[in-house]
């Protein structure tokens, strides 16, 4: 998906300008228009709103929109949207300032003596970082998305402000230029109209799609709004029909019933036209009815009227109040063929759940005594806290923003824990997301799972209505492997998280053997420590390397950021400048001419590195291969085999960041390698020799056979796990004498 923010937070850049008289009068108006609409705040509350509007009126003096007005109409009608929310009087003046500083100079020191911090933190949360320098036009973006999702995670008033700006900007989208129709609507459609959805702001959301479908694809819109008035006067009559047929069966059944008609949007008609591969004939369910009643008792018993007066389609029935959408919906769904054999969907709902359909996380200020309006708000509230733990571990914007898109579209599974709690989680998400989901420590010590009682693989995507338990282990940790196939930010954010916090453990123990390698090769027994004889040194070899602390010179050497030989020089220099070294630190001679050979100081890999360390892939060496260390440049250390002729290379440019290294005497796993096996061209070969290699205990990992073979014989190429050269000679033996190899040997680069 595409995304692209906007570099001006009105969405229609300000011109300079003198407004005609007549327009200011217009916009005045506009404002005691809204004025009236508060009658829900106490007098003092609106008359700190009339003083926002003063400010921001005397700000914004002399801009005017592209439209030709004044630009004060465009935080008056924002106002006016919030206040549809009944938002307080806090939210309503940081709508009429939400431009102030970004487009007027004002700074944030003055809104907080003016308007306190309150309105002051509301309006900086809406501002964009046009003032600050980034790399890249993309990252300013992400930061400022970032900032504003931030901002919105601490109050959420943030994003509905923001949401009622970019719902005016694109009512008024057509008096911008056409050349940024596209942009505007696209990043609309991608990122605001997600939001609106996750936090159940369904009328904005539906709304939002409606205006961006219009100004992205202008012809196809004008195209369905005709078909869809011509099917609308054709339908009448049947519309009126079935709204008659209900309103008589539920008073037949005593039910107090408010009956709407509900017009599937333009866009939605489009997008399942484009999914499905329909015609507009095809679709059938343009037309449907919302039935508002008493209780939740009343949803079900009116169901049971509405299923006796028309036959229930199969499969078309969805219980979202016993299981509410993600984003706190609930209703009950059921599409029934009515008159003509013609499809029409019904939704059932409280007055509450209404409220909290169409408003979402706003109907917290709408329809405070309701109890079922909480509901919405606390599922809201749960995403936008997991908003801020995705921060906590991930401080880079962009990559911010990848862990929080996964997060915003509509689809969704609803998995059981075992305890019988409802889980609702992204259409694909696995186990390991479920894990997360429950606890970030589930996730981190998952180990197995079981789905409805079966054993199942981590990786394993979940489906409505299953029961997975997650079975925990303390020595497990999270694999990189997970990265592949996890779905949700906050697992996405929580794995890297840990990875990276291990790495850096591990580039850190890293450094210090290889600048304890580099010290012994000069004839220094071991690291100087903490203690205050040596404090002053450190402190004078942190402000030559430019690190801030010990832990982090030795993750640089670890990460190949520094090289140890030359901090090791750099050490014995400051040793020497006290006058003399300590005798503590130093060795024997005799010590020292066994320690000359560097090799006996060498760096000792048992397969458990992790990310510090890599082994070539170009020579995959096993233990039992002479090796060598390569510390590239912020890739940590990189293995190859003495023979490796890319290795050789290496250190024919750049000798001094080679460092021994030797296999411990008891790696702790296996290690991959290349083999090539050409065979010929029989029936069934490939099996028998992948047969030959598995009873030869050698793990296949990968396989690749050419696209064109020679007439009698093929190469296979296989990459195997062993545990050693020994092993890996005894899997060639065996492959050799498997019928039909021709033979078998390691594959190893060019010198």
């Amino acid at each position: 998906m595409s995304v692209v923010l906007p570099s001006s937070a009105s969405g229609a850049a300000p011109a300079p300008g003198k407004a005609p008289t007549a327009a200011l009068n217009a916009a005045a108006a506009s404002f005691a228009a809204l004025t009236a609409r508060l009658d829900y705040l106490a007098a003092e509350d609106v008359d700190l709103v009339r003083r926002a509007y003063r400010f921001a009126d005397e700000a914004h003096l002399g801009q005017l929109r592209n439209s030709g007005e004044p630009y004060i109409t465009h935080p008056i009608a924002v106002a006016a949207q919030c206040a549809e929310w009944k938002l307080d009087a806090q939210a309503l003046m940081a709508a009429l300032l939400h431009d102030a500083i970004e487009d007027c100079g004002v700074t944030k020191p003055e809104l907080v003596e003016r308007f306190g911090s309150a309105v002051a933190e509301l309006v900086d949360g809406l501002t964009k970082l046009d003032k600050l320098q980034f790399d890249t036009r993309e990252e300013n973006q992400a930061e400022s998305f970032r900032k504003m999702l931030l901002a919105m995670a601490r109050d959420v008033r943030v994003i509905l402000i923001k949401l009622a700006d970019r719902t005016h900007n694109m009512r008024t989208l057509s008096d911008a230029p056409r050349a940024k129709w596209g942009r505007i609507a696209r990043e609309t459609l991608d990122i605001y109209a997600p939001i609106a959805y996750r936090l159940g702001l369904n009328q904005t959301y539906r709304e939002l799609q409606e205006l961006s479908f219009r100004h992205l694809k202008p012809w196809r819109h004008a195209i369905l709004t005709k078909a869809v008035a011509k099917a609308r006067s054709r339908r009448r009559d049947l519309i009126q029909k079935v709204q008659r047929d209900v309103e008589t069966a539920f008073a037949a059944a005593g039910l107090q019933v408010r009956i709407a008609g509900r017009e599937k949007t333009l866009y939605s008609i489009y997008r399942k036209m484009d999914d499905k591969h329909l015609s507009f004939a095809q679709v059938t369910d343009i037309y449907g009815f919302r039935l508002v009643v008493p209780s939740t008792i009343a949803c079900y018993t009116g169901l049971g009227v509405l299923h006796q007066l028309y036959k229930p389609h199969p499969g078309k029935f969805k219980d979202h109040i016993a299981i509410p959408k993600i984003n706190g919906y609930q209703s009950l769904h059921t599409t029934l063929v009515g008159p003509s054999g013609v499809n029409v969907e019904f939704q059932l709902r409280t007055e509450a759940m209404h409220v909290v359909a169409e408003s979402g996380v706003a109907a917290h200020w709408l329809y405070k005594a309701a109890g079922d309006a909480d509901h919405g708000e606390r599922l809201s509230a749960k995403w936008l806290q997991s908003l801020v733990d995705i921060q906590d571990e991930t401080r880079d914007a962009r990559e911010f923003w990848e862990h929080v898109k996964v997060d915003l579209f509509p689809d969704a599974v609803y998995v059981f824990t075992p305890r019988s709690e409802i889980l609702a989680l992204p259409r694909g998400a696995t186990v390991v997301d479920f894990a997360y989901a429950i606890h970030t420590n589930v996730g981190h010590h998952a180990s197995a799972a079981r789905i409805n009682g079966e054993q199942v693989p981590l990786r394993t995507e979940l489906k409505n209505g299953d029961v997975v338990e997650v079975i925990t282990a303390p020595v497990s940790t999270p694999n990189p492997a997970w990265l592949g196939f996890v779905r949700t930010g906050r697992a996405r954010s929580k794995i890297r998280n840990h990875l990276k916090t291990l790495a850096q453990a591990e580039s850190e123990r890293l450094g210090e053997k290889l600048l304890s390698q580099a010290l012994r090769a000069e004839g220094v027994r071991k690291l100087p420590g903490s203690e205050p004889d040596y404090q002053a040194i450190w402190d004078k070899l942190l402000r030559f390397t430019g690190n801030r602390n010990r832990e982090d010179l030795m993750t640089d050497i670890g990460l190949g950021k520094r090289v140890a030989s030359i901090v090791a020089k750099r050490l014995m220099t400051l040793l020497a400048e006290r006058g003399e070294k300590p005798d503590a630190l130093l060795m024997s001679r005799e010590r020292f001419t066994a320690h000359e050979n560097v090799s006996q100081g060498a760096v000792t890999l048992d397969g458990s590195e992790n990310s510090s360390v890599r082994f070539a892939l170009c020579c995959r060496p096993v233990p039992g291969d002479p090796i060598v260390g390569y510390l590239g440049h912020g890739e940590g250390l990189v293995v190859h085999t003495e023979a490796c002729g890319v290795g050789q290379r290496l250190r024919h440019k750049d000798a001094e960041r080679f460092f021994a290294v030797e296999w411990a005497d008891e790696p702790v796993r296996s290690f991959e390698t290349g083999i090539l096996v050409t065979v010929r061209n029989d029936k069934g070969v490939l099996a028998r020799v992948a047969s030959t290699l598995a009873r030869a205990e050698a793990d296949i990992t990968h396989v690749e056979m050419p696209d064109e073979s020679q007439q009698d014989s093929t190469d296979l190429r296989f990459v195997v796990a062993v545990r050693d050269a020994a092993q890996l000679e005894t899997v060639l033996r065996a492959a050799r004498r498997t019928p039909s190899v021709l033979s078998a040997r390691r594959i190893v680069p060019a010198p």
